[in-house]
């Protein structure tokens, strides 16, 4: 793969002799054939333009970690399943500060918070 990026090669086809070790060759080549038809490249497309268009919204602090990592880790922590909500501020919320990383982030939580509220608000079946 590093090989296929170094090329700068934007051509799906031109990626199949740098399938990752782990990966069947079959496997690969189907892959590659799909990343190169018209719709697949169209979506593609689009999705690139909204995450430029959106900067804000696309801001967490995990990093390369994965959500499930991270949710394990706090299962560790915690010594029991993390929330929805303590999983979204370890993603979410800069280090050593405790603010959000974006509007958006805070925004979300906030919402998330009135949300729960409202289905869960004591006396309610």
């Amino acid at each position: 793969m590093y090989e296929a990026r170094d090329k700068g090669s934007r051509d799906p086809m031109a990626w199949l002799d740098y399938g990752p070790v782990w990966l069947r060759r079959d496997y690969w080549d189907s892959l590659c054939e799909r990343w190169a038809t018209g719709p697949w490249q169209e979506r593609s497309q689009a999705t690139k333009r909204n995450r430029s268009t959106h900067l804000e919204k696309n801001v967490h602090t995990s990093g390369s970690v994965s959500y499930v990592t991270h949710n394990q880790k706090l299962r560790h922590e915690l010594e029991r399943a993390p929330t929805f909500r303590e999983l979204f501020n370890r993603t979410h919320k800069r280090k050593g500060t405790d603010d959000y990383v974006s509007e958006s982030a805070r925004t979300i939580a906030e919402t998330y918070d009135r949300t729960m509220v409202d289905c869960y608000a004591e006396g309610t079946p």
